[in-house]
């Protein structure tokens, strides 16, 4: 990515007014500027300003202390959304044109700060804010409403949003970095957590990958799953600061990461897959960058900085020109922009897949194709239209743009059709024929109501293939006779012309697939543009169909020319005709080509009016006729009516207008809509069907028969009587018969009959008809062939009409099977015949199989005869069957399994010659074998070059000897006749490579000899070649000898050869390629020696080998022969020959014939050099005064950089001064740390470089220790006394703790500096005490800073220091002076109290947070007693928390307890907290805690009263039952008076066996049944928890018998204990209920009573009767059910039993629900 300067937008000023925000429409029209004065300005995409407005506070009544964190625009660019850091987000509507009216549209306030923004791109209602308290919300534009997205305990820093639009990103204080999909997710990434950034993420941006950055400078990449993709670290780079902002480009390849005077450029390998970095932007005295943004289209780049300056910068990977006419810059790989320089309009070219574009093409100036790896792009740029569609091509394509909306690609056969904006294939379609002629596409062109898009194209040159696109059907196949040269479909694509090679002109209409000839030797033809009418040339008349629904109604007039085109515009169509001389318009008819837009528009009344204005002819007459059809299809009577008046059809007219009379009389309402209009309309169209139905449905039996029978179509009048039973249908059938019968239409009137299933009478009057056939299918079909006469007389009429199958049926149903048998024969219908013969005639099968093949040979059907001719076991016909059908493989199939193999011979011949024919080589030799001709076999391999199998296939029957002479003869022969590869061939097929080797050699074809020997004695290659280049050498081919000599890696001694030979041309070019620059150099040196003087030269000069020539008599010391050469070369070759004999002399110490050498050769300073490195100064500066004056300087600043080695100073400056070099000997006194001597020098002869000398000094003192630390106080001092106090005062702040880690003795110096500043230089005293402040800050020394902010009236500062410091009552104390921040003091000391864990500190603060603290904490009872004084609600809210955390820990006892403790209130809300309690607590508890639970729950469901709480779930209502029976029943079972009660309780609780141990419940129940006498359930419930002892031992419930409890309320079904009760003795319990069963006195059976209402015998305790399902409440006393005697009690009203309730209240003289004195009662409700 190149990143150049292009201009600033806004000039930076000297202090910092930060640019806070950047941002960039999605059109590239405006640029929006945040800067620190809050206000927004608006700027072109050239950088010119445009508007500018202020943004509002969002508390109107605050002051204007917020700033811009950030700016976004809509996706739609018509609105700007605006961050401020004042807890809003304002949305302005700007519109898209400059000018229009700026205003509010969406304003949202939030509770916190706002510290980011982001607009996601395919969001267009929703915008993404960060806050400072960690939560990411979303701003509905639609509701003017915000939600949160997610939320954080970490402040957001930097939110993003993805490339496309569907996800945005959030870096966090805490180095999280969180990623949100707004697809619900479709997309199947991870939500959420993204990854854990090493240090706060202040720079975040999402393109191909997720880059973060901030304050620890190292640049992180993360791949899509969050994981380290890449990372670049600048943390040990000095020059490096904090990155600052990032933005990606819009493609997301390329990323600009911004820190201070510098950008950082990474660009996106696809390739590799990973980031590679570009050198860096640097950019002098831009100081920290603040904002940046990235215009859309990828060709700009904006960055603001901290002094309020924006700079426009050109962004582009390269840049190049296309022909002159368009600039395309590469914003991307993946990204392109196109811009005419005509017009400078521009597109965006770019890959939506983020492929690299590869190549671009612009075709007519207007199409553009580009290439992407797997990709194709097309686009128009009239339109702006771009389409990207997958495509692995050739690069052979062709593209045609014939067609405006379509572009055409043809590959390989194939033809691809595009739609431009459309990012997929629109169609394919195989075809061969490519021209424009013979392709036609149609994509909605016309106004239509549905969607056309269809192609028109050929298969091949004869046929027409019409493809509908949408649903990739085929319409239409159209083939013709002869080629077609030309077609186009019409533009509703419901017509096809098409023009054949005999000029030819045809009509196709799609709708009615039929086919119309118009126009005979037709030179020109083309539909008129945006019409349906048609022009075409017939030599010399000019043929217009303006309406081509008539294609016989033709206007025709004579014109001289050629047509060449026709034109359109402004009203007027125009035939333009080419005369020769000139061209002519002919006007065409406006009117008519008009009335086909009218009827396309539905414009029914204008076409009207422009066929009135018309004569009637030919052409109006057909317009007329189309307008009719289409009228009447969309029912508009009227118009159809007119039409047909014009066309004189006086029936339809009259028909028509019948109906609209009958429409009018029913009224506007109904109209055309009436069933009768409708029926009448269907019958006009002769869709009688559509008719009959529509009278049916409205019940008119009588109209739909009478329509028929006005058609006089009886039979269909009669099925609608028979379908309705039409009381005259026999009538009407009698009547219809006896007409058919009179007519002669016997066949018709036993059709009749065949319905009525008089069957014989249909087949006589069939017979009489003439029509055995139909009578013979009637016989069959009705099974009455048992009928013989009839059925003998059917199969004679058909035996003479000659359908002998027919007739051999029905005499095979007649038993005749001989008659059967000849009949099939005789009509050929062997199958019948076999078929029949298998049963009755089983020995003529095989002749029958064998006449059936030979009537399939008679037929020329050898194919089928193949089976048929086995199955007769006639092989040998099957065989030449097969032969001739070419079934070879059926034919080598028969003849393998002919018996005897030798009857096959004939046949073997014929399959080896056709399968050596066909290439089947096996085959073939098989055949020839097995025919007995071998060497047929040999000589077809031999001709195939298959040496290896016609060896093998010879030494099959051969000896090896035999073998070898056979092909060493037959090798010799070829030889002879010049074969030589058919020769070596044979030769090496019997392994003798050496006579293949000496035949090459004898006809001197030395590379296939040296191929051999490659192949054959590899050992002996080098060798050969040696020998045959010293043969061709000898014989005078040097060319070959040479390659042969190369070839034996010995080029030596091709040089030699053509060296001996005067061949040095020759010898060069071998040096040269084989030998290396030395060889050829010295090739050619001999070579110019050889010749000598000026011949030498021009030969060297026309090799261009002069200077390499003379260079290598230079090198090898040949100095009189360079000199020679180089006098005849230019002036600077002699020279330089000289030069280099000057640097021969200086090595060989021959100095002053080495300076006179340097002097010729022009290199006066390499003599000087010379001198001054042997240090004879004298010389060297006699050398520069006489040759190079320029050079003096430096011999005598050489000489004094000696002298100042050799401590002789004074003779050093003397010549420094000398040589006019005066800070040379600063600087050499300065390195030396000589700063007292650098100082003399310098106030003497340099003193206005005495400033510059003293800040090195300061900065050399800054670097040392102690001792710096001593002269700079000393300086300091000084400088004080003599009253330099602004220079004091830097010494003293000079001093830092690089040069003292005494922090006492900083503190001292500093708040020194800061006493003078503030007495004696006051215009500097705010600036000294802040950076004073800052170091003490720096290190930890807070309450000395802040004691300095408090002098200078900086209270926050000094707040903020004192809070560091701890020194909190000092932090308070200054909200004396400034009390407006007594709230973010506050604010501090609650997060040091919530960071210490002090929270009882807390609470005196902020009381939630003190709660929510004990919470983290654990101290619940603290917790909750400091709530409970709080308020209820409070209380409520900590108590449920509590314990769903207990019910998380399964501490079911101790939440009971703390709710029973404490009492909650009911809430909705926890409903399933209770629910899930109360469960655990029944299931798994102890008494006390069900007793517990009781309580809780009392008081949960009646508060404070006695009264329910309303909206309480049943559930929670039944557990209260439950725990109160439970309760209750262990209350009791301790007092002997209320045994009774204990027993009826524990017998109730059985119907709660779901909720409570099943066991327990029945073994508590027998216990206390025996403990009140109740013997029977005693029983009975013991011998229940007996069956679920053993069932608990197993783990399978299967084995209870339920028989006892059917009829009852207690449950079946419940989930048995995982173990057995441990305080129980089994065995006591079985000894107890075996003694009972024995005992006939117990009844073993449940306690019963009768239903109050029904009278059945239902449980005693059971609340619900199984028959009429009367239901009981539970007595609150027993659990039973409450009958007749009813009570209730006077606090709670709980019912009760009268009995059970006053013997319970005289014992205990309360309530047992409600715990309230009661008395008896004696007075039942």
């Amino acid at each position: 990515m190149q990143i150049r300067h292009l201009k600033s937008i806004i000039t930076q000023g000297e202090t910092s007014q930060r640019i806070t925000a950047l941002a960039w429409s999605a059109n590239n029209q405006k640029l929006a500027v945040a800067s620190a004065d809050r206000t927004v300005q608006l700027f072109d995409e050239t950088g010119e300003r445009k508007d500018r407005f202020s943004t509002k506070p969002g508390d109107p009544k605050a002051s204007k202390t917020y700033y811009i964190c950030g700016l976004a625009f809509s996706p739609d660019s018509t609105k700007l959304a605006v961050a401020q850091s004042d807890n809003a987000v304002f949305v302005y509507r700007l519109g898209l044109e400059w000018g229009e009216k700026k205003s509010i549209v969406n304003k949202f306030i939030q509770a916190a700060e706002i510290t980011c923004l982001t607009w996601p791109r395919e969001q267009a209602n929703a915008l993404v804010f960060g806050m400072i308290d960690g939560k990411v919300r979303i701003g509905n534009l639609k509701t003017n409403k915000a939600a949160t997205l997610y939320q954080t305990e970490s402040c957001v820093v930097a939110a993003a949003s993805s490339t496309d639009g569907h996800a945005i990103i959030t870096g966090h204080l805490d180095g999280a970095i969180n990623r949100f999909f707004f697809d619900d997710g479709l997309s199947g990434a991870s939500q959420g957590k993204f990854a854990m950034h090493r240090c706060t993420p202040t720079v975040l941006a999402w393109g191909e990958s997720v880059v973060a950055a901030g304050s620890d400078r190292i640049v992180v990449f993360y791949d899509p799953e969050g994981r380290v993709m890449q990372e670049f670290d600048y943390s040990r780079d000095d020059d490096e600061q904090d990155f600052t902002g990032a933005e990606f480009s819009p493609s997301g390849q390329s990323v600009v990461i911004g820190s201070f005077n510098r950008f950082h450029i990474y660009n996106y390998s696809a390739a590799i897959g990973q980031w590679e970095e570009a050198p860096p932007k640097v950019i002098e005295n831009f100081y920290t960058v603040s904002a940046l943004a990235w215009k859309p289209d990828g060709s700009r780049l904006v960055a603001g900085n901290m002094c309020g300056g924006v700079e426009l910068f050109d962004c582009c990977l390269r840049r190049s020109r296309y022909k002159g006419k368009f600039e395309f810059t590469y914003v991307s790989p993946s990204q392109v922009i196109v811009k005419r320089l005509s017009t400078g309009s521009r597109i965006v070219l770019k890959s939506h897949y983020g492929y690299e574009i590869h190549k671009v093409n612009i075709f007519r100036d207007q199409y553009l194709i580009a290439n992407t790896p797997d990709t194709l792009l097309m686009g128009d740029l009239a339109t702006c239209k771009l389409s990207e569609i997958p495509w692995q091509g050739s690069g052979s394509e062709k593209f045609y743009f014939e067609n405006a909306f379509v572009c055409m690609v043809f590959n390989a056969g194939e033809l691809s059709l595009v739609e431009y904006g459309v990012n997929e294939i629109l169609g394919s379609c195989r075809t061969e024929h490519m021209s424009p002629h013979l392709i036609s596409v149609r994509v909605n062109e016309r106004k239509n109501e549905e969607d056309i898009k269809r192609v028109a194209y050929l298969i091949d040159l004869q046929t027409v293939n019409i493809l509908d696109l949408n649903s990739t059907t085929t319409v239409a196949t159209i083939n013709h006779d002869s080629r077609v040269d030309w077609l186009e479909l019409s533009g509703q694509a419901n017509k096809l012309l098409f023009r054949d090679k005999n000029r030819q002109l045809h009509l196709y209409d799609i709708a009615t697939q039929t086919r119309t000839t118009l126009l005979n030797f037709c030179s020109y033809v083309q539909w008129v543009p945006n019409s349906d009418v048609v022009v075409a040339q017939n030599r010399g008349n000019l043929c217009i169909w303006y309406s081509i629904d008539s294609p016989e109604r033709v206007t025709m007039f004579p014109i001289k020319g050629e047509v060449e085109d026709i034109e359109r515009s402004d009203g007027k169509t125009e035939v333009i005709v080419d005369e020769g001389v000139n061209t002519v318009s002919y006007t065409l008819d406006e009117g008519l080509i008009e009335f086909g837009t009218a009827i396309d528009d539905k414009d029914y009344e204008r076409a009207v009016a422009l066929l009135e204005t018309l004569e009637l002819t030919p052409e109006t007459e057909a317009m007329w006729k189309s307008l009719s059809q289409m009228a009447l299809k969309d029912c508009n009577l009227i118009i159809a009516e007119r039409c047909y008046a014009a066309l004189g059809d006086v029936a339809r007219t009259r028909y028509l207008h019948e109906v609209n009379e009958a429409a009018s009389a029913l009224g506007t309402d109904e109209g055309t809509e009436h069933y009768t209009i409708r029926a009448r309309l269907a019958i006009l169209d002769k869709q009688f069907k559509l008719a009959e139905q529509i009278y049916l449905e409205q019940g008119k039996i009588e109209d739909a028969m009478f329509m028929y029978q006005e058609l006089h179509k009886w039979h269909l009048s009669i099925k609608v009587a028979e379908a309705k039973n039409h009381p005259e249908l026999e009538n009407l059938k009698r009547n219809y018969f006896q007409w058919l019968i009179n007519s002669g239409q016997e066949a018709t009137a036993g059709s009749l009959k065949e319905e009525e299933h008089d069957f014989v009478s249909a087949v006589n009057l069939y017979m009489k008809g003439g029509q055995p056939a139909r009578a013979a299918n009637l016989l069959t079909t009705h099974r009455l062939t048992d009928n013989v006469d009839l059925t003998e007389r059917v199969a004679a009429a058909l035996h003479k009409q000659g359908l002998y199958e027919k007739a051999g049926e029905l005499y095979e149903k007649l038993g005749s099977s001989d008659r059967a048998l000849e009949a099939y024969r005789r009509g050929h219908a062997f199958r019948a015949a076999v078929e029949l013969a298998r049963v009755a005639f089983p020995q003529q099968v095989v002749s029958l199989e064998e006449q059936w093949g030979d009537y399939l040979v008679a037929q020329k059907q050898m194919d089928g005869a193949i089976n048929h001719y086995i199955e007769a076991n006639r092989s040998l016909k099957a065989v030449d069957a097969a032969i001739s059908a070419k079934q070879w493989k059926k034919a080598v199939g028969i003849v393998d399994s002919l018996q005897p193999p030798e009857s096959g011979k004939p046949y073997y011949l014929r399959l080896a010659t056709h399968f050596a024919d066909v290439g089947d080589m096996p085959l073939a030799e098989k055949y020839y074998v097995m025919g007995g001709c071998p060497q047929d076999a040999v000589e077809m391999y031999t001709k195939a070059g298959k040496w290896d199998a016609a060896h093998s296939l010879a030494t099959s029957y051969m000896s090896h000897e035999d073998v070898a002479f056979l092909y060493i003869s037959q090798a010799k022969e070829m030889e002879a006749q010049g074969k030589l590869k058919e020769a070596e061939k044979l030769y090496l097929t019997v392994k003798e490579p050496d006579l293949a080797i000496n035949m090459y050699k004898n006809h001197k074809l030395y590379d296939h000899m040296i191929r051999l020997v490659t192949a054959y004695h590899k050992d002996l290659l080098t060798e050969t070649h040696m020998y045959l280049g010293k043969t061709l050498e000898s014989d005078g081919n040097f060319k070959q000898a040479e390659h042969h000599y190369v070839e034996g890696t010995d080029w030596k001694s091709a040089i030699n050869m053509y060296c001996a030979n005067n061949m040095y041309e020759e010898a060069y070019r071998i040096a040269k390629s084989y030998g290396g620059p030395n060889s050829s150099k010295q090739v050619a040196y001999l070579w110019a020696r050889s010749l000598g003087g000026e011949s030498a030269v021009k030969l060297l000069s026309k090799f261009s080998l002069l200077d390499a020539a003379i260079d290598f008599a230079t090198e090898n010391g040949a100095f009189d022969f360079a000199f020679e050469l180089s006098r005849f070369a230019d002036k600077h070759k002699l020279a330089d020959v000289h030069y280099k004999h000057a640097m021969y002399l200086e090595d060989e110490g021959k100095f002053k014939d080495a300076e006179q050498a340097f002097v010729l050769g022009g290199k006066p300073k390499e003599a000087i050099l010379m001198y001054i490195h042997n240090e004879d100064w004298e010389s060297a500066l006699r050398v520069a005064e006489a040759y190079d004056t320029a050079s003096v300087g430096e011999v005598l600043v050489g000489q004094a950089r000696v002298a100042f080695e050799r401590k002789d100073y004074a003779a050093a400056e003397s010549l420094l001064l000398r040589a006019q070099r005066p800070e040379l000997a600063i600087k050499f006194y300065r390195d030396s740390n000589m700063w007292k001597d650098a100082m003399r020098f310098a106030k003497e002869y340099l003193p206005a470089t005495m400033s510059a000398l003293n800040d090195d000094y300061d900065r050399y003192n800054a670097g040392q220790t102690d001792k710096g630390r001593d002269d700079i106080l000393a300086t300091a001092k000084l400088l004080e006394q003599q009253q330099e106090y602004s220079r004091a005062v830097d010494m003293y702040l000079k001093l830092t703790p690089a040069q003292t880690t005494d922090l006492r003795f900083l503190q001292h110096v500093w708040e020194k500096a800061v006493e003078l500043a503030m007495k004696f230089v006051p215009a500097r005293g705010h600036e000294v005490v802040e950076t004073a402040c800052a170091r003490l800050m720096d290190v930890k020394l807070y309450e000395a800073a802040a004691d300095l902010f408090a002098g200078m009236e900086m209270y926050k500062d000094a707040i903020d220091a004192y809070i560091l410091s701890g020194a909190w009552d000092k932090a308070k104390g200054m909200l004396a002076y400034a009390p407006k921040y007594a709230e973010y003091v506050e604010s501090a000391y609650v997060g040091h109290l919530k960071s210490g864990g002090r929270a009882e500190d807390l609470v005196g603060v902020d009381v939630l947070a003190g709660l929510d603290m004990y919470a983290e904490q654990g101290e619940w009872d603290t917790c909750l007693r400091t709530a409970a004084a709080q308020s209820p609600a409070l209380l409520n809210k900590y108590l449920v928390a509590c314990c769903a955390m207990l019910i998380r820990e399964e501490k079911f006892d101790q939440a009971v307890a703390r709710l029973a403790e404490h009492g909650a209130l009911y809430s909705p809300a926890n409903a399933d907290l209770y629910l899930r309690l109360a469960r655990e607590v029944l299931a798994k508890g102890s008494i006390e805690n069900i007793s517990a639970l009781r309580e809780m729950l009392f008081k949960l469901i009646n508060g404070q009263s006695l009264t329910q709480t309303t909206g309480i779930p049943p559930d929670l209502d039944r557990y209260l039952f439950i725990a109160h029976i439970v309760t209750l029943h262990n209350y009791c079972a301790k007092k002997r008076d209320l045994a009774y009660f204990a027993a009826k309780q524990a017998i109730a609780a059985l119907r709660y066996t779901k909720e409570i141990p099943a066991d327990r419940a029945f073994y508590e129940a027998g216990k206390a049944a025996k403990a009140a006498n109740m013997s029977n359930m005693a029983f009975v419930c013991w011998n229940r928890y007996l069956d679920l002892s053993e069932a608990i031992d197993e783990q399978d419930a299967s084995m209870l018998e339920n028989s006892d409890f059917q009829n009852t309320d207690v449950p079946f079904e419940f989930s048995l204990p995982a173990e057995n009760l441990p305080d129980v003795n089994r065995e006591e319990v079985r000894d107890w209920v075996l003694q009972v069963s024995l005992d006939q006195k117990v009844n073993q059976e449940m306690d019963t009573r009768e239903c109050d209402n029904c009278g059945t015998s239902v449980y005693d305790a059971g609340l619900s009767c199984q028959n009429c399902h009367t239901a009981w409440e539970p007595c609150v006393v027993t659990g039973y059910p409450v009958l007749r005697q009813k009570v209730k009690c006077g606090s709670c009203a709980r019912p009760a039993n009268k009995e059970d309730w006053n013997k319970f209240v005289m014992v205990e003289r309360m309530c047992p629900w409600c715990a309230t004195s009661q008395t008896p009662q004696y007075f039942a409700h």
